[in-house]
């Protein structure tokens, strides 16, 4: 138990654990949202429990994103992204596919408490990013529909994805803003909102409801990291045996090339004995001579 709790107090923003408990503060992430989007909020609402940790349906992860509505009934969703996942079998980016995940969920839940499809509010996906996944320097990278064929026409669905590059130097974003990224970067407190940002994260640590929060995830995160390993393991065993098998096929299919070459019979005929190419049948004759 010590050795978790130390855990947590080592967290700083940048871990989205921290990040999600953060959030769930209505007036840090309130101002956040109004600084990223040059407006006034109202006021703001969070769409699940505050304290849940959802496991991937597929068990390849933790969710630890904040979906939220505001009084104008735009929907957010909001996460922190410290590394750029890859998928190991494909090699693609996994980031773009999320936000359509997120979205779908967003509306998914719109559509279930009785919305028609036309009602669906507007929405915005928020991704904290500690890397530039566009390499164009960006502070700030927003996305919304439009047509390849004249991008003077939008698609008018209501749906923006922001990607907040913390690393960014290219364009405009406010004071605060900016000193949450350096607060995120590297712990810097230079503004009155990262030290309110400061403070906020000294109660979450000594709030006891976290802490039994953090166990938890830490316990997930041990279950979701043994599960992995084990399917490797086992994926590697698979690999093994088959490569096994395959040759001891190849080595039965010599050792038989090798009989039916000393009982004088052609490298043509062979090859369709054994299956193996007329090629492979003449290196083996050739190795006998």
């Amino acid at each position: 138990m010590q050795k978790q709790i130390s855990n947590l107090d080592k967290l700083t923003l940048s871990n989205d654990f921290l990040f999600k408990h953060v959030m769930l503060r209505k007036r840090i992430c309130k101002h956040i949202l109004e600084e990223l989007l040059h407006t006034q909020i109202a006021d703001i609402t969070y769409l699940e429990a505050e304290q849940t940790i959802d496991v991937y349906p597929d068990s390849h992860g933790i969710r630890l994103d904040v979906r939220i509505a505001d009084t104008a009934n735009t929907h957010y969703n909001l996460e922190m992204q410290v590394k750029n996942p890859v998928n190991r079998a494909t090699g693609k980016f996994l980031l773009p596919k999320r936000t359509r995940y997120y979205q779908a969920m967003l509306d998914t839940d719109m559509l279930q408490k009785g919305q028609d499809y036309d009602e669906l509010s507007p929405t915005y996906i928020i991704f904290f990013c500690l890397f530039d996944f566009f390499q164009d320097s960006q502070r700030i990278y927003t996305f919304k529909k439009r047509c390849l064929e004249n991008m003077n026409i939008e698609l008018a669905d209501e749906a923006v994805i922001m990607f907040l590059n913390t690393l960014g130097t290219k364009g405009d974003v406010s004071p605060d803003i900016q000193s949450l990224f350096d607060y995120i970067n590297s712990n810097t407190i230079n503004s009155n909102f990262t030290r309110e940002v400061a403070d906020t994260i000294v109660e979450i640590k000594n709030d006891k409801k976290v802490r039994d929060a953090y166990m938890t995830y830490e316990m997930r995160m041990k279950d979701l990291r043994d599960e992995a390993h084990a399917e490797g393991k086992a994926e590697g065993l698979a690999e093994g045996k088959a490569e096994g098998l395959a040759e001891g096929k190849a080595e039965e299919k010599t050792a038989t090339a090798k009989r039916l070459l000393s009982m004088g019979l052609s490298v043509e005929d062979i090859a369709k004995a054994t299956s193996l190419s007329v090629e492979q049948v003449e290196k083996i004759k050739a190795e006998q001579i």
